[in-house]
């Protein structure tokens, strides 16, 4: 199947050497520009659905990767059709392209927050180097799952084909929730409003309203998905597809979130940093007493085990503070003459250099 080259970094507008903060930056300004909600213009939507399918390929590391290995097909500019055995290294030749443009919004569990996700289908270049959407092909979905914690329905989003042709067609949704840092660490129930297009009678699209309670695994880091198996969108003569919720913890006052670690800043007073002392320190769910030893220097890390979000398996991460000396700022005249006469008794340099 011979089908037009489609350049996806110059859709995008990016190097081909470009990291994923321009390629996602790129992107975000075209769908700002072109998504149909905001831009009525009838060349918008395409060129939304373009940037779409760029990001969607260029985001992802493997399937880039599989993208660039067509090497010095790129330049052809033309026709781009795959080479023999290409199906091993995970596209699918043959008839795809039965996708269709999809939308739903999704409710925050608070109910105010709100968005609609709209996706088109892709295009047939895309479809011969990836395989059709949850056709068989060597992706499944919207984002190339694989790793996602499941929540319920069968593993993986995919039903078996059985018989001839092209198999039937699941359509899958991804929707980011964001969610405070303490309720990431503790986990617990959320409640969800899911408003998305399946085909009714006559294949008439008809809009549905769906509501279900999620279960958040304690300590579930920032960017990983939860699988809802079943609850995504109906395609014409297919199964319902999976709802992919990814995680994206709000930014917090205290604490930095660092994959399964944390970390966070400890003042401390400049007696307490060169005396020593026992301080009280933050953690998510409380505060717990650390020791600071005598001579600390700023920048020095204290280790809590254990005290961060979860790595794989049921283990979860570190909690690291920061040792930042803070001196006071209002001087009282009985503090202002110790510091008087600390300064004169000390011989201690800090921008003398260590020997």
């Amino acid at each position: 199947m011979a089908v037009k080259y489609q350049d996806y970094y110059a859709t995008l507008g990016v190097d081909r050497s470009a990291g994923q903060e321009q390629i996602q930056s790129a992107y975000r300004k075209l769908a700002r520009k072109y998504h149909p909600d905001v831009n009525k213009d009838p060349e918008a939507e395409r060129k939304f659905k373009e940037a779409t399918e760029a990001y969607e390929v260029l985001k992802d590391p493997e399937k880039r990767r599989r993208y660039d290995a067509l090497g010095s097909n790129w330049q052809a500019g033309e026709d781009f059709r795959p080479p023999p055995g290409w199906e091993g290294f995970g596209g699918r030749q043959g008839s795809a392209g039965t996708g269709r443009d999809q939308s739903f919004r999704f409710t925050g569990f608070d109910g105010q927050e709100s968005f609609e996700f709209f996706s088109g289908g892709f295009s047939d270049f895309f479809e011969s180097l990836f395989g059709g959407l949850g056709g068989g092909g060597g992706f499944s979905g919207f984002s190339g799952f694989g790793t996602e914690d499941e929540i319920g329905g069968r593993p993986g989003g995919r039903e078996p084909h059985v018989g001839f042709g092209a198999p039937p067609r699941v359509d899958h949704h991804e929707a980011e929730i964001t969610m405070p840092l303490e309720e990431a660490y503790r986990g617990g129930k959320r409640s969800l409003a899911l408003t998305i297009d399946e085909p009714g009678p006559g294949g008439v699209m008809q809009r549905k309203q769906k509501n279900f309670e999620v279960t958040i695994p304690p300590g579930i880091q920032d960017g990983k998905r939860l699988r809802l198996g079943g609850q995504g969108g109906r395609g014409a003569g297919g199964p319902a597809g999976d709802l992919f919720l990814k995680i994206k913890i709000a930014p917090h006052p205290v604490f930095r979130v660092n994959g399964a670690d944390l970390e966070a800043d400890l003042p401390v007073a400049p007696w307490e940093a060169a005396l020593g002392a026992k301080v009280e320190a933050p953690l998510v769910d409380g505060t717990a007493t650390v020791t600071v030893a005598a001579g600390s220097q700023s920048g020095k890390k204290l280790r809590l085990k254990g005290k961060g979000l979860r790595r794989e398996g049921n283990e979860r991460g570190d909690l690291y503070l920061v040792i930042t000396i803070v001196t006071p700022g209002q001087l009282k005249p009985e503090e202002r003459e110790l510091w008087q006469k600390l300064a004169e008794t000390s011989t201690f340099n800090p921008r003398k250099s260590k020997k």
